[in-house]
């Protein structure tokens, strides 16, 4: 790995830690606070919130100030509001800090994949954003099962502590190795917000929020789905985890590849396909443990290596305005983990069994490949794909 990404890889790691660590900590802080699970589960939506908030505004905010500042500060921030997280006295305090700390969320990743990209080597930008996504499949894997064994053993402030812990080590190789970047260089705030005036960006935001909740409408009930479906112990879950882990460090990397072979757009439109077509697989096959597992691998490669390509075709398709692009795509992706949490569950509320959010998930991949191919037709003309080099700050 260049070792001028290895901050921003630390940034993800750290990030993906505090937000899926959460799903193994509910019974933990539920009975340290004392409040029921469906209550403590309002600290998982506090957080896709706070993502939401702080990915535009504060990129609107920073964005005049050299990149290697706004990242530091974001970091800052990141670190401090977990440190609060650790030490909340009360259910609201704790629910006000996961707000908090899902600000930076965003704005870290818009910014750090822009950055990506123009440290790059030549034709391999979305491979560079991709080792970035990586902290979050290593978050996955090693991350999520270490904080919540903690949680379940010790204590679920330590392992807000492990998450401060990495963010302060991301903040001394954020000093150390990221190189200083120019800032934004007669800044036009305006020119930038439009373009959420065009079309283009809109496609590509519902293209994620709705596509990528098919990964959410499968992983949200992935633990019901192995004990009641497939028959496993709820010990094996942690593994089973870690499994799908596994596969969304194969699928970022892929991922990467495939959007600088191709096109990040076309990419985007044949993963979503694929994820179509695996989630229908998981549906018909769950109840035989080694399909199961062999699903549970390849679902997850096919869902996060989306990471890279569309988070590319967010830069790519904002001229001006990458950053604020870029961490509008994260936004996207969290309102991604709602819809899919939300819609996957609806079956299951009228008595269908745990197999019934893969096919809810398959259908909102199915959507998502719809605005992809709408994207790639709507910029067919001059050329078969608009690209626009990542060069500079606009």
């Amino acid at each position: 790995m260049n070792k001028n990404l290895l901050p921003l890889t630390l940034g993800g790691l750290g990030i993906g830690i505090t937000e899926f660590v959460m799903m193994g900590l509910l019974p933990d802080i539920s009975k340290g606070l004392g409040v029921t699970i469906p209550q403590a589960g309002h600290l998982i939506s506090a957080y896709a919130l706070g993502v939401v908030i702080g990915a535009p505004l504060l990129i609107i905010i920073a964005g005049k100030y050299p990149p290697k500042m706004i990242l530091i500060a974001l970091m800052v921030m990141f670190t401090v509001f977990n440190a609060f997280s650790a030490f909340a006295p009360t259910f609201n305090t704790l629910f006000i800090a996961r707000l908090l700390s899902g600000l930076p969320h965003g704005a870290f990743f818009g910014v750090g994949s822009v950055v990506a990209s123009r440290i790059a080597e030549k034709g391999k930008a979305a491979q560079a954003v991709s080792l970035m996504f990586m902290g979050l499949t290593i978050a996955n894997i090693i991350g999520v099962p270490l904080g919540t064994y903690i949680g379940h053993n010790f204590s679920w402030r330590i392992s807000f502590a492990v998450v401060v812990f990495v963010g302060l080590v991301t903040l001394l190789s954020l000093k150390l190795w990221l190189p200083a970047l120019e800032a934004t260089k007669n800044r036009d705030l305006k020119a930038e917000l439009s373009f959420f005036k065009k079309r283009e960006a809109w496609i590509i935001i519902f293209m994620i929020s709705i596509g990528t909740g098919g990964l959410f409408a499968w992983y949200s009930y992935i633990a019901p789905l192995m004990t009641d479906v497939a028959g496993f112990s709820p010990h094996a879950v942690t593994y089973i985890l870690m499994l799908a882990g596994l596969g969304m460090m194969f699928g970022n990397y892929i991922g990467g590849r495939l959007a600088d072979k191709f096109s990040p757009a076309k990419a985007s439109a044949a993963l979503l396909l694929t994820m179509v077509v695996t989630l229908t697989i998981v549906h018909f096959v769950s109840a035989s443990q080694p399909l199961a597992l062999i699903m549970t691998f390849i679902t997850g490669a096919v869902a996060f290596s989306l990471a890279a390509p569309i988070q590319m075709l967010m830069i790519q398709s904002a001229k001006g305005s990458e950053m604020l692009a870029a961490s509008a795509s994260q936004a996207s992706f969290n309102i991604g983990n709602a819809l899919g949490a939300f819609f996957g569950g609806l079956p299951l509320v009228y008595g269908f069994d745990y197999t019934s959010p893969a096919y809810v998930g398959a259908a909102m991949a199915l959507v998502g490949a719809f605005f992809a191919f709408w994207l790639i037709k709507s910029n067919q003309g001059a050329t078969e794909e608009v690209k626009v080099p990542v060069t500079s700050f606009h």
